[in-house]
């Protein structure tokens, strides 16, 4: 669906466009068009195919979807993917967007997201002064805007990590705990796998050879490369205080377990010390030491609750109860 489609000349702007009118526009000099669309069809993507011109390798790539984040170059052109996360009741969804670059031209193709760019249009307009630089300017608005959204889902992150480390201490929450943390790392993951690919990719233009498209952009992506240098650090740092975590978490659920075998230990200690005097006088053999005796069977009784209670308070002196 076919979202915004406006020229732009001079840093201004200067027409709302159809899109047969498009490669009238990409004809004048300092104009350049900005293209938006939202789940596009096969049929508007070989539309635009044919009003810029787009490689078909790009184009293929961009109407099957799926792709890993990117950034490639087809002769002139530019071609981006970017993973579009949300997070919604604690699961992600994940989208993507797909940018196509020219000299003359920026068209944007959004997937499987809610994530809208109006406001990056707005923050162009508002500066003529930077949209004077072209397609270029644009590209890093868009890709500055998608890398801004990944902060928020990266402190929310560390603040799911933070309640977890909270409870691991808690008695009885380990099998929870557990579950968290591995929920958690499955996230991270997400997360992770949509930001490294598109540093690595956005290094490229920053420094070296950058595309033409993007030259006069080049300290601005670098900017987009410290974030996400920043955001890549902290999910790591995230991802190892994981595996720290269920380390100290699997060591409490041992140290539980060898408080619950403590105790069984003792009174199974207890129990085994009356259960040997019973069994002792439970013989009734005939010349047995105070067999005919009245006050053998209370005497009897009273040796066997001593034992026990010494036993007692003996594992509870050294912590077994």
């Amino acid at each position: 669906m076919l979202v915004n489609c406006v020229a732009y000349e001079h840093g201004s702007r200067l027409a709302d466009l159809s899109v047969e009118e498009i490669s009238d526009y990409l004809e004048r000099p300092n104009c350049f068009v900005w293209v938006a669309l939202r789940d596009a069809t096969p049929e508007e993507l070989d539309k635009m195919q044919e009003e810029f011109n787009l490689h078909e390798l790009a184009v293929e790539d961009a109407r099957h979807g799926h792709q890993r984040p990117k950034i490639e170059e087809y002769g002139d052109s530019v071609f981006a993917v970017m993973h579009l996360l949300d997070l919604v009741n604690g699961e992600f969804i994940l989208g993507e967007v797909n940018v196509f670059v020219g000299r003359n031209y920026v068209l944007s193709v959004r997937n499987r997201s809610q994530q809208h760019f109006l406001g990056v249009r707005e923050r162009c307009e508002r500066e003529p002064h930077m949209l004077t630089q072209g397609a270029g300017f644009v590209f890093y608005a868009l890709m500055d805007a998608v890398v801004d959204r990944y902060f928020p889902i990266t402190d929310k992150l560390e603040s799911e990590l933070e309640d977890i480390e909270g409870r691991i201490f808690s008695k009885g929450a380990a099998r929870s705990n557990i579950e968290g943390l591995y929920e958690l790392k499955r996230k991270i993951m997400v997360l992770k796998h949509a930001v490294a690919p598109l540093m690595e990719a956005a290094g490229k233009l920053s420094s070296g050879r950058v595309p033409p498209a993007c030259a006069n952009s080049r300290d601005y992506f670098r900017d987009v490369y410290d974030h996400l240098a920043r955001i890549n650090a902290s999910l790591d740092n995230i991802r190892d205080t994981i595996g720290t975590a269920i380390q100290v978490n699997l060591s409490m659920v041992t140290i539980e377990e060898s408080e619950v075998n403590k105790k069984l230990a003792a009174w199974a200690g207890i129990f085994a010390v009356a259960t040997a005097f019973a069994g002792i006088w439970g013989m009734n053999f005939e010349v047995m030491p105070e067999l005919e005796w009245k006050y053998g069977y209370p005497m009897a009784l009273s040796a066997i609750g001593v034992a026990c209670v010494v036993l007692y308070f003996r594992f509870k002196r050294v912590g077994w109860l």
